[in-house]
């Protein structure tokens, strides 16, 4: 039996991979805790079997101005979110090993403290990487902003990690876990332990109208997942009127976390709701989804072999917009100026050129194939036997 601590940041799509790895290495007789700044988010996407979570400082997030884009939202990101939040994070991360003693730490790529803690007191450390954005290097253009990031970067290891440390505390020189494969990713990188997506069961919830779903028209599911609700008003609403025009065939799902559309009541054509069962949604069978290109939310349309409309808005977004078109299983629009028109055509692409399809369904059968979860937690229990 091994003792593996899993920190991460308090951001669904980045715990979510986390939880099925998580119960894999529980279901082969190893320990797991958790160390997080919200414990009670945790327990929520984990379920009871979640294990023993350590509860860490936090930084709060940053109002990020909603038109922000570009290097000026990566900049803010790090300068007022994850920075902080690593210094915040550190001390209850310490205390979080000394108290549970793992014998790895896994340490998510935006709750990097835990890789710089754990090369300080000596142990083994894995990254999970819930993005694979960050191998295409996307400072790369922006010296100035990778050299101010490479002098923050050094100073918080001189104070939590090993000062004579030189490893990326974004890529272990130990395991790195990509849950994607190069199939969607593009072409392999050196070092990185590809596993597919990590999709699992996760509670649902309850209330979603089964019924009001009609078999005789396809399903398309709009969504911008759960940190965009502030800049996604305009956007939802293009969505709902192109979609509505298309009703003769369409039926539309759209998840509006922040209440931006108002509720229609009987609406056999467009159902507007805070939340959905994203995988029980995905699992019944959906034409096609029009997202953000979330990471997350992309891997697990594809995953079931459903096509997409990205609408990158910021962050790792339009990288992973990129690589979705780059292999044919999606088209992209402009997030802040698609016109109804334009969304329809989109829209329209998807659900009928069956390249797109068979684009997502060549995806999905790689996605399987890598093992996800299961994988994942293999690579894991033969790095903490290889560490003994």
């Amino acid at each position: 039996m091994s003792r593996f601590l899993f920190v991460v940041p308090p951001l669904t799509g980045h715990i979510n991979p986390a939880v099925g790895v998580a119960a894999e290495l529980t279901a082969r007789g190893h320990r797991v805790a958790w160390a997080c700044s919200d414990p009670a988010l945790v327990t929520r996407l984990a379920g009871s079997t979640a294990g023993p979570v350590l509860a860490c400082a936090g930084a709060p997030r940053g109002e990020r101005p909603a038109e922000l884009r570009g290097p000026e939202a990566l900049k803010f990101l790090w300068e007022w979110y994850l920075l902080p939040l690593a210094e915040a994070m550190a001390p209850g991360v310490r205390a979080a090993v000394e108290e549970f003693r793992p014998d790895v730490v896994v340490a998510d790529q935006q709750a990097f403290v835990g890789a710089l803690v754990a090369e300080r007191l000596g142990l083994p450390w894995a990254t999970s990487a819930t993005t694979s954005a960050e191998f295409t290097d996307p400072l790369a253009g922006l010296p100035k902003v990778a050299e101010w990031l490479r002098r923050r970067l050094a100073a918080l290891r001189e104070a939590v990690g090993d000062p004579a440390g030189t490893a990326d505390p974004r890529f272990s020189p130990h395991l790195v876990l990509a849950f994607s494969t190069p199939e969607l990713a593009g072409d392999a990188h050196d070092g990185v332990c590809w596993v597919g997506p990590s999709i699992t069961s996760r509670p649902s919830g309850t209330g979603f109208p089964w019924e009001w779903l009609d078999p005789g028209r396809r399903t398309v599911l709009v969504t911008l997942g759960t940190a965009n609700a502030d800049a996604g008003g305009r956007f939802l609403d293009v969505c709902r009127n192109a979609l509505r025009e298309r009703a003769d065939r369409v039926q539309t799902v759209i998840v509006d976390p922040g209440g931006t559309l108002p509720a229609p009541g009987d609406d056999k054509d467009v159902l507007i709701v805070p939340s959905v069962p994203q995988l029980a949604l995905l699992e019944r069978g959906v034409g096609a989804v029009v997202c953000h290109a979330g990471h997350n939310s992309v891997c697990e349309a594809l995953w079931h072999g459903t096509p997409l409309v990205v609408a990158p808005i910021r962050d790792d977004q339009p990288v992973v917009a990129g690589q979705v078109v780059a292999a044919g299983a999606g088209v992209r629009v402009r997030f802040g100026r698609v016109t109804a028109r334009q969304l329809g055509a989109a829209v329209d692409s998807v659900l009928d050129d069956p390249a797109h399809r068979a684009a997502a369904d060549r995806i999905g059968t790689a996605f399987r194939a890598a093992g996800g979860a299961s994988a994942a937690a293999a690579r894991l229990d033969e790095l903490a036997r290889e560490s003994r």
